[in-house]
Order: structure tokens, then C-alpha cells, then sequence
């Protein structure tokens, strides 16, 4: 797999350069490459390091390279062509594909868009998203699950609940605190969480995980423009959490869209793990390089298995410190329940981008008295969080999207962590 995604990476599916042959002077202008299916061949070696592929693993190979170009192809389209429509259809279109006759999954697709997500609260989404929205462009929040056959007869709690929540901003000036001339080119990429996502969660789906995992791809998608109806520094909003946060960063806008998904994951889905995906922060690129994702969890099982997948992937990921008694303090408010950007910028910025994130999760999270009752739920299930702020690998030397965090999730996913729904 990690051959295939290498080569995949190799030939993107985005171009827009002139080609010969048609339109005006003999040149077709604006051409998009859309197509190209992936192959596996395999040629006979006596070589000792030769090996046989099953088809298991030929199907994974083509599956993963496949997600990976998708991710890729999302990532490298231009903004006034990937907007927030466009990324909800790649969404709607891969919950088609999904559910169609060529696979015939249990798959349901939803979307909601500005009016809903202000009635029911995602004070998030709809504040990064305001400026954009008055042009059009409105924020969404896409939700796809997959359910495993016959998992409705087994009941509720014979599967675990896994949501993989993408950060899908379509493109960051960094709002009314703008990026400067040389920081704001390349935000294109800033969706690339929701990209790998999207593109795991499909490659997962057509794999067929383990029967006992029941998978919510969760897309937070916005825009963060500049208009009349942009969010300002000193907004105080409300999150689906409830949480309040005062707005000291409207460049710090992805964290705000993730406590939105990750509240509705945890709270609203009830899933039992939740991963959210995103380039969240530059600091990351310090704390773990450009080939190394930074990971942040809530479990040491899941970071563990999060860095075997990484390494078995390609897909590199290392931990960074997770210590909510040290970072929540970063965030502290005089007049809401936390600011959106750190007070110390030295004082482990990614972890603590992570953290703000964690602090919007479903407040009975892991608690044995979830409801504030008293008394502790019998049999309750571990839940888990993971963080992967990919800023760095989720783009090459050239810009281009490298569909990072497809392998990984799919690993992950399809790993020994969730080999018997556990």
C-alpha cells in the first residue's frame, strides 16, 4: 500500500494548463484531467524480495491509491471551483457511489447548510462561515454513515461508533486578522483534512471494515472571506457544545469548525471514537516536521495504534503532549468560557490547538457519571479522541496535495485496535 499511494501521489488529477489540439489557436484552455483509473499488475520475480498479492490486498491497494488521487484532486482545484457547494457534492457523490448498485452499502448522506445550522446552533460554522455565506457560499456540515449488514439486528451496542471529522475550509484569508501577501496563497490546501476524510472514509467503506464498526464521516465546511458579515476579534460565540468562546484569532477559524464536528460526533451521534483531521496549525510543522503528522489523544492505545498505522501506511505520524491540566489554562476568558488562540505561543502550540478542540467534545465524555446523576453507567464503553494536525504532509515542495491521511485512517480503521469492534 504504501508503494501504491507513493505512486499515486506521483500522477494528480487536477490541471489546468493549456494543451494542444483544440479551441482558439489550436489550444484548449482550462482543461481538467478528471480521469484515470487505478491498476494493479504484477509481473513474475524470482527475486526473494518478490511476493504474491492476494486479492485482499490487491483491493485495498486499489481502494487507498484511489482515495488518496480523490483527496489529492480536492485539495489542488482552485477556490472558485472547489467552494463549499462543490465540496458537499463530492461528498453527495461519493455517498452515491457508495450506496449505488456497484456496492450496495447501507450508506445515508445528509447535509446542512446555513439557515439549519443557525437554528440548531453551530455557532461555529456559521461565524467563520458569515462572509461568505452573504455572497452564496454558505457553510455546511455533511454527514455520511455506513452501516455494517446485520449490525441492526445485532442491537446498538454491538458495533462501535467511529466519526472521522474533516476540517474543510475551501479556502482561509485568515478573516478581518488577514494573512499578508506571501501567507494567504496556498490556503486552497487548508481543506485537505476534510480531503483525506472524505477519501478514507470511502476507501474504508468499499473495503468493507470490520462488521462491528459503524463509520460517520463528519465534513466541517466553510469559508473564511472577508466581507461585511465576517466575524470579528472580540465576537463572543456559541459552539454546539454550548461552550462559549471570545474570538481573539479569526485566523484560528479551523479549531472552530472541528468544536462544532466534534461536539455533534460526540454529543449528537453518540460516537464512541472521534477523529478529527485537519491543517490546523503552522506550529505543527515545527513540533514534527513536514513528513510527520502531529497526533494528540486521549488514549494511549489509540496513540499507539495511530503510530503503527503511520508507520505501516507511509503516512508517518508522532505524539505530541496531551495534558489538558497545562494547555486548557492557555485559553482562559474574562468574559466567555475560553479564548480561541493561545496567551503563550511558546508553550506548545499544537497540543494546545488539539486541546481547544477536545474542550468542545459531548461533556459526559468518558465520565462514569455522564449525566451528572450520581451514579456511574454499568458497562459503559471507553470512548476516544485523536487529533492529527497534518499541516505539514498534507501538501509536497510544489503545493500540491499529497492525499495524506487516507493511508492512515484506513490502517487505523482497518487495524488491530478495531479487529473485533473494540
Amino acid at each position: 500500500v504504501p508503494i501504491a499511494v507513493a505512486v499515486a501521489r506521483h500522477f494528480p488529477m487536477y490541471t489546468a494548463k493549456s494543451v494542444r489540439g483544440g479551441g482558439r489557436g489550436g489550444v484548449e484552455r482550462g482543461r481538467v484531467a478528471l480521469g484515470g483509473a487505478v491498476l494493479v499488475a504484477q509481473t513474475a520475480s524470482s527475486s526473494p524480495l518478490s511476493c504474491d498479492l492476494d486479492e485482499e490486498t490487491s483491493a485495498r491497494v486499489v481502494a487507498v491509491a484511489g482515495a488518496v488521487r480523490l483527496a489529492s484532486r480536492v485539495v489542488d482545484t482552485p477556490p472558485a471551483a472547489m467552494d463549499p457547494d462543490a465540496l458537499v457534492g463530492e461528498a453527495a457523490a461519493a455517498a452515491a457511489e457508495l450506496a449505488g448498485p456497484t456496492y450496495g452499502l447501507d450508506v445515508a448522506f445528509d447535509s446542512l447548510r446555513y439557515d439549519a445550522l443557525k437554528a440548531i446552533g453551530f455557532g461555529g460554522l456559521v461565524a467563520v462561515g458569515d462572509a461568505a455565506a452573504r455572497d452564496g457560499r454558505e457553510p455546511a456540515l455533511v454527514h455520511v454513515k455506513y452501516r455494517p449488514h446485520g449490525a441492526a439486528e445485532e442491537g446498538p451496542r454491538s458495533v462501535r461508533k467511529i466519526a472521522l471529522v474533516g476540517k474543510g475550509i475551501t479556502y482561509d484569508t485568515g478573516g478581518l486578522q488577514i494573512k499578508g501577501k506571501s501567507g494567504m496563497p496556498g490556503m486552497k490546501t487548508d481543506m485537505g483534512g476534510a480531503a483525506a476524510a472524505l477519501g478514507a472514509f470511502k476507501a474504508l467503506c468499499q473495503l468493507r471494515p470490520s462488521p462491528r464498526v459503524e463509520l460517520h464521516l463528519v465534513l466541517c465546511i466553510a469559508e473564511n472571506a472577508v466581507g461585511p458579515g465576517a466575524f470579528r476579534p472580540d465576537d463572543v460565540i456559541a459552539p454546539l457544545s454550548g461552550r462559549t468562546v471570545e474570538v481573539n484569532n479569526t485566523d484560528a477559524e479551523g479549531r472552530l469548525v472541528l468544536a462544532d464536528g466534534v461536539a455533534y460526533a460526540s454529543g449528537t451521534l453518540g460516537c464512541d471514537d472521534v477523529i478529527d483531521v485537519a491543517t490546523l496549525t503552522g506550529a505543527q510543522m515545527i513540533a514534527t516536521g513536514k513528513n510527520f503528522a502531529g497526533i494528540v489523544s486521549d488514549d494511549e492505545a489509540m496513540e499507539r495504534a495511530c503510530v503503527v498505522a503511520g508507520r505501516a501506511s507511509g503516512d508517518l505520524a508522532h505524539p505530541l503532549p496531551y495534558a489538558p491540566e497545562f494547555f486548557t489554562k492557555e485559553f482562559r476568558s474574562k468574559i466567555a468560557d475560553m479564548k480561541n488562540s493561545v496567551k503563550d505561543r511558546s508553550n506548545a502550540q499544537t497540543s494546545c490547538a488539539g486541546q481547544f478542540i477536545a474542550n468542545h467534545l459531548d461533556r459526559g465524555w468518558n465520565r462514569a457519571d455522564p449525566d451528572g446523576s450520581g451514579e456511574e453507567t454499568e458497562g459503559r464503553i471507553r470512548r476516544r479522541w485523536l487529533h492529527v494536525d497534518m499541516a505539514g504532509p498534507a501538501t509536497n515542495k510544489d503545493g500540491r496535495g499529497t492525499g495524506y491521511g487516507v493511508a492512515l485512517l484506513v490502517h487505523l480503521i482497518s487495524g488491530e485496535l478495531y479487529a473485533e469492534g473494540k
